[in-house]
C-alpha cells in the first residue's frame, strides 16, 4: 500500500461496511505487514498506511477512520507527541499503540494509554518474527475489531438503539436493558467482603488506577488484579498504582503470602491463583496453557479464591474484550461471592463485563466512577 493511500473497493473487502484503519509506522515494511495482516480479515479495511504522526493528523481530514495503528518512535513526529493531537481531531477515534516490548516502550505506552489511548500491541522485535508471529496477528486484528465495533455502538452511532448508559425495563422480562442488551441483577446482598479480585483488558490500566484511587484510602482489604498484559508492562503498571494509590502494590510473587491492605498484580505470563496454606492463603503463579488466549487471564484467578473465600470474594470486571472472567465468576457467585461490572458507556470495550452482566452473575453494573466509592462504602458498612 501506499503512504496515504485510500480504500480502493468495499467489495474487495467482503463486505458492505468494514471497519476503517490507519496503520502509522516509519517503515514502509512494517506498514505493509501490519496492512496485510489486518486486511486478511475481510472485516477489516487500512484506507491509510503513513510514515509519521505529522502526516496521520492530515489523513484524518482525508479518510473516516475507526482505529490508528500507532508507532512510537517516528521522525517529524513520534507516537506520543501525535496522539493528544490525533484525539482531538477525531475524539471518537481509537488508538492502539504500537511497539517492541522494552521497558523504555512499555513506559511510554502506559503514558499514552493515560493520554487516551484505548490499547495497545508489542510487536515482535523483527520483520522476520513479524511475518511468522501468529499470535501478533491475531491479537492485532480481535483488537481492531472489539474497538471499532465499540466505536460503531456509541452513543450516537446507532439512533435506533437505545442509548448506553441508560436503564430501562424490558418488557419482555422482570430483567433490565442496558446499552440494548438484556442484564438481569441478582438480588442477593454484597456482604462482609474480605478481599477483592479485578479482572480487566482492553482500557483497563486507566480504569484500575480511577477505581483504586477511589477506594484505597480506606479499604484495607488484599486486591488481586489480573490485567491481561505482557512482563514488563505489568511490572510498570503496578509501579504506577503504588505511586497513584500509596498503597504497596506489586507483582505477585509465588509462595508469597497474602496480607492485608496490599495490591497484588499477576505478572505478565503467568496466571496468578490462591491457594491455602495453614491458617493464611498464598499466591501460587503457573505457566499453564492459555485461557481465552491470555495468559495470565481472570478464570484461573477467579476459580481457585471462589472455593476459598466464598461470600468473602468481591469481583470487579472491567473493561476489556472477550469473555475472560464470565466462568470464573459464575463459580464465585456459586460460592456465595459477589460480583460487580463496569457499565458499557464507561467501558473502551464492553466485552468482559459485558458478559459477565448479562449472564444474570453481577449485583450491580455501575459507571467506572462509581465503583470505587460503591465499593468503599460497601466495606465501611461491613465493618461497622
Amino acid at each position: 500500500m501506499q503512504e496515504d493511500s485510500g480504500a480502493s473497493s468495499l467489495d474487495e473487502n467482503g463486505t458492505d461496511d468494514p471497519y476503517r484503519v490507519m496503520v502509522v509506522d516509519d517503515s514502509a515494511v512494517i506498514r505493509g505487514l501490519l496492512t496485510r495482516s489486518l486486511e486478511a480479515d475481510r472485516s477489516i479495511k487500512v484506507v491509510a498506511s503513513v510514515g509519521n504522526g505529522e502526516i496521520a493528523l492530515k489523513s484524518l481530514e482525508r479518510y473516516d477512520i475507526e482505529v490508528i495503528i500507532l508507532d512510537i518512535e517516528m521522525p517529524v513526529m513520534d507516537g506520543l507527541t501525535a496522539l493528544p493531537k490525533l484525539l482531538a481531531a477525531q475524539p471518537n477515534v481509537k488508538v492502539v499503540m504500537a511497539s517492541a516490548l522494552t521497558r523504555k516502550n512499555a513506559e511510554v505506552s502506559l503514558r499514552a494509554l493515560q493520554a487516551g489511548a484505548a490499547d495497545y500491541v508489542t510487536k515482535p522485535s523483527s520483520t522476520s518474527e513479524l511475518t511468522s508471529a501468529d499470535n501478533f496477528q491475531r491479537e492485532l486484528t480481535e483488537k481492531v475489531k472489539a474497538l471499532a465495533a465499540a466505536t460503531r455502538s456509541s452513543p450516537g452511532a446507532r439512533p435506533s438503539k437505545p442509548a448506553a448508559g441508560v436503564v430501562k425495563e424490558s418488557p419482555r422480562s422482570t430483567g433490565k436493558l442496558y446499552g440494548g442488551r438484556e442484564i438481569v441483577l441478582r438480588k442477593q446482598p454484597i456482604v462482609n467482603p474480605r478481599i477483592i479480585a479485578i479482572g480487566s483488558s482492553t482500557g483497563g490500566p486507566q480504569a484500575l488506577l480511577e477505581v483504586l484511587a477511589d477506594m484505597t484510602s480506606t479499604v484495607k482489604l488484599p486486591i488481586l488484579i489480573t490485567q491481561h498484559m505482557p512482563a514488563t508492562f505489568t511490572t510498570l503498571l503496578a509501579e504506577h498504582i503504588a505511586r497513584a494509590t500509596g498503597v504497596p502494590a506489586k507483582e505477585a510473587v509465588h509462595g508469597e503470602m497474602i496480607e492485608p491492605g496490599r495490591i497484588y498484580m499477576a505478572p505478565g505470563d503467568y496466571h496468578m491463583v490462591v491457594e491455602s496454606k495453614g491458617a493464611g492463603q498464598q499466591i501460587v503463579l503457573n505457566q499453564g496453557p492459555q485461557e481465552n488466549f491470555c495468559r495470565p487471564a481472570v478464570d484461573p484467578m477467579l476459580r481457585s479464591m471462589a472455593p476459598i473465600y466464598g461470600a468473602g470474594l468481591l469481583t470487579i470486571i472491567l473493561t476489556g474484550m472477550g469473555s475472560d472472567g464470565k466462568k470464573g465468576a459464575e463459580k464465585v457467585v456459586e460460592a456465595g461471592g459477589a460480583v460487580i461490572a463496569q457499565d458499557e458507556a464507561t467501558s473502551v470495550v464492553w466485552g468482559m463485563p459485558g458478559a459477565v452482566a448479562t449472564s444474570g452473575l453481577c449485583s450491580a453494573v455501575l459507571p467506572l466512577k462509581e465503583i470505587g466509592p460503591s465499593v468503599r462504602k460497601m466495606v465501611m458498612r461491613s465493618a461497622a
